[in-house]
């Protein structure tokens, strides 16, 4: 016959291994749904501008619009850096993240990984807020706004001033 210790072990253990499926379960599905939240939102947002009294296909507008980078605009695409292209055309958050790395910048280059960074800008460091800012510095280096010093760990491109 078990003794009662022994069962009360089994079930606990089942009821952990349980816990953490679940919470497996709520990390994935918070990450999905703001994935669906940031889409919406974006989506809302092209929704709402004004198209500027231009009569013509919605792709001549669109190209139009991307051929030059006047200002900020929440949720838009980050142009590739070139010299004399300052934060500033950046969208708020983006710019959050690129001032966050210039803060303070010396002689040394402010390094960050992405918990940091998100800390940094106001965010809870949970998964995923800490995907989202992890998404936005890639693109940010894939575009030659920063650097990726070593893997999860970014920095002001070299050459950058960085400013806003």
């Amino acid at each position: 016959m078990p003794s009662v210790m022994g069962l009360l072990e089994e079930r606990e253990r089942a009821a952990r291994q349980r816990m953490d499926v679940l919470q497996a379960e709520l990390r994935e599905a918070e990450a999905v749904w703001q994935r669906f939240v940031i889409a919406r939102e974006a989506v809302a947002e092209v929704l709402s501008e004004p198209r500027g009294g231009q009569e013509g296909p919605p792709d001549a507008v669109a190209c139009d619009r991307s051929a030059r980078v006047v200002g900020a605009v929440p949720g838009a695409v980050v142009p590739v850096w070139r010299e004399g292209l300052t934060a500033s055309v950046l969208s708020p958050g983006y710019q959050q993240l690129m001032n966050a790395l210039t803060a303070g910048s010396g002689a040394d280059p402010v390094t960050m990984d992405c918990r940091e960074l998100a800390v940094s800008v106001g965010l809870e460091p949970v998964p995923a807020k800490v995907e989202g800012v992890r998404s936005k510095v890639k693109r940010l280096a894939a575009r030659g706004w920063l650097m990726e010093e070593r893997p999860g760990v970014f920095s002001v491109a070299a050459g950058q001033g960085g400013g806003s």
